[in-house]
């Protein structure tokens, strides 16, 4: 902040010297002219040396004859009460003339200018002067949870039990915290919640603070961010002033990342506002007596970027996985959004939950919402199974697109390749089970698409179910491939999820039985504005990766190539059908 103030302190101050100086320049430049005696101008005039005589207010200027004919000037003040002048120039038949007085309009270009410089000085100065003064900047923004927001409970969370399990501690320690500090135990300053987006991060804090009815202080990582120097760190300051008043508390402050991020990389950029945020939350969160009750929440889904000063002992202390329900959980959170929805009472959510495999809270949250929409305008009464599948499969491959027609070669196309994807999917015993076949076109590229839905969850995956998945990615192209002997670019994100599975096989899982149970995965480095690629192996070695991922690619797709072939008849006419009804 003072290496900012400080040039702008030049700036003006230069502006205002060159503004005295000129005031002084106009007040002072009487004082710097030489004037000539009143008698040695009358002098000069009966002499005949004079060629014109010019008045200007109170200074009168004699142009001088001379023998090169260029006219010397003289300046004197001119004496109204001389009678004896004007016969004087008449007398010798001197030129005479005047001019309206320009004082008024020296004063009046100066004033301007003087104006204009104020003006200047205020535009530069303000910014700083908002920064550095301010107050109502430097006030953090977090707002204080409403009532009906503070009533939210751990019966509104669901999916999540060993989070749950984890939080319950936390409002002991703020309704009781005598049973642990008679033991001599520290109540946790931090918990960092760590999940992918979704996941009910902030629902858990919420939740949190309903259960232990203490106030809640909600903020962004965002909200901190300035680029005035200094304003952040005065906000965090602000903000554990405010909690302290209000203890015992919880402070939440969600996406972390935006003011935790590691130090030290990328400073060409300037991230001196940043650092000092993040150094003043470090401080602010060693200064404030746990003892009083007060909690600092956080939550983000990019832990590995976080700064290690966070994520020491003593600062934030827990670390709280929240991450996607598995099938007991979806079926958990929808029972909790059905009961402000009207379903149909034949509906079980245990199907629905089968059908949503990998989807966070907020994705069945936002499908139950599209079923509802998609049920109103229909004009029905409840919800179906039928809106829910769509609604789902338009959270999975976007909305349908009526208005993109295809012709009937490219229809045909579309049939053959979605037919190959689940012969492939029916020849391979490890690969989910498909659901629908559709040649609507969805999504922006999309112009069919194969459901499969995973007959349960799914935590490990076998060398041979990864290969399995390669060839059903496949199985569209080889289609093509037989039946028409040609290939179009429709494979073409096939073929890029494909290559991402066998390249990931290789270098990440050590599943190829030449290379071995090594890890070459490539690591990004950053420093500066540019990145470099660590890849810790040899060229030669590199070559090596290449030929097993091809290798692993070729035997695939030689794979789903003898799939299609040996079911070439039953391939056309499935096709043939899906022509006729599109799903």
């Amino acid at each position: 902040m003072k290496k900012d103030f400080r040039a702008d302190q030049v700036a003006v101050s230069i502006l205002v010297f060159i503004a005295i100086a000129g005031l002084l320049v106009f007040i002072l430049q009487d004082i710097w002219v030489e004037y000539t005696p009143w008698s040695e101008v009358k002098e000069h005039i009966s002499n005949d040396e004079v060629e014109s005589v010019q008045v200007d207010g109170d200074v009168i200027r004699i142009f001088l004859k001379t023998d090169s004919g260029e006219g010397k000037i003289l300046e004197s003040v001119y004496i109204p009460d001389d009678e004896t002048f004007f016969p004087l120039l008449d007398k010798h038949k001197v030129a005479f003339s005047s001019v309206p007085s320009s004082g008024c309009e020296k004063g009046s270009s100066w004033f301007f200018t003087l104006l204009i410089i104020a003006f200047l000085a205020y535009i530069i100065l303000r910014p700083q002067q908002g920064s550095a003064t301010n107050t109502s900047m430097n006030k953090s923004s977090a707002s204080l949870a409403n009532e009906s927001e503070s009533l939210t409970k751990f019966k509104d969370v669901a999916g999540i039990d060993e989070a749950i399990e984890e939080l319950e501690e936390l409002v002991d320690f703020l309704t009781s915290p005598q049973k642990f500090t008679l033991l001599g135990g520290k109540i946790p300053k931090g918990v960092l919640l760590v999940g992918p987006p979704g996941t009910g991060k902030t629902l858990l804090a919420k939740a949190v603070a309903g259960e232990a009815n203490v106030p809640f202080f909600h903020c962004s990582g965002s909200d901190f961010v300035e680029i005035y120097v200094g304003v952040g760190a005065a906000r965090v300051r602000d903000l554990f002033q405010k909690a302290k008043d209000k203890a015992p508390c919880i402070i939440f402050i969600d996406e972390i990342d935006a003011i935790g991020k590691t130090r030290g990389r990328n400073n060409f950029g300037g991230n001196e506002e940043r650092e000092q945020t993040l150094n003043q939350l470090l401080v602010a969160m060693d200064g404030f007596d746990s003892q009083k009750g007060v909690i600092l929440m956080a939550a983000t889904n990019r832990p590995d970027a976080l700064d290690q000063a966070l994520l020491r002992p003593g600062r934030f202390d827990r670390q709280i996985s929240v991450d996607r329900p598995d099938l007991k959980g979806r079926e958990e959170i929808l029972r909790v959004h059905a009961r402000s929805i009207k379903l149909d009472p034949k509906l079980e959510l245990k199907i629905v939950a089968r059908m949503t495999a990998g989807f966070s809270g907020a994705d069945l949250a936002n499908a139950l919402n599209e079923a509802a929409l998609l049920a109103g305008r229909r004009n029905k009464s409840y919800i179906a199974l039928g809106e829910i599948e769509e609604a789902i499969e338009r959270t999975i491959a976007g909305l349908k697109k009526k208005n993109r027609r295809l012709n009937e070669k490219e229809r045909r196309i579309v049939a053959v390749h979605e037919v190959g994807h689940a012969l492939c999917a029916a020849a391979c015993p490890n690969s989910d089970s498909v659901q629908k076949i559709s040649i609507i076109p969805r999504g922006i590229a999309a112009l069919g698409y194969t459901l499969q839905l995973p007959d349960e969850d799914r935590h490990l995956y076998s060398k041979q179910s990864l290969l399995e998945r390669i060839i059903v990615l496949f199985g569209g192209r080889a289609a093509e491939e037989i039946i028409f002997s040609e290939i179009t670019t429709g494979a073409s994100d096939d073929i890029q999820k494909a290559s991402s599975i066998a390249r990931q096989m290789v270098k990440r899982y050590g599943m190829s039985d030449n290379i071995g149970a090594i890890c070459f995965e490539e690591q990004q480095e950053s420093y500066g504005y540019g990145g470099a690629v660590q890849t810790g192996f040899s060229q030669d070695t590199n070559e090596k990766l290449d030929g097993e991922i091809k290798q692993i690619l070729n035997d695939s797709h030689t794979y789903a190539r003898k799939v299609i072939d040996t079911n070439q008849e039953l391939l056309q006419e499935m096709a043939a059908r899906l022509l006729e009804i599109e799903t």
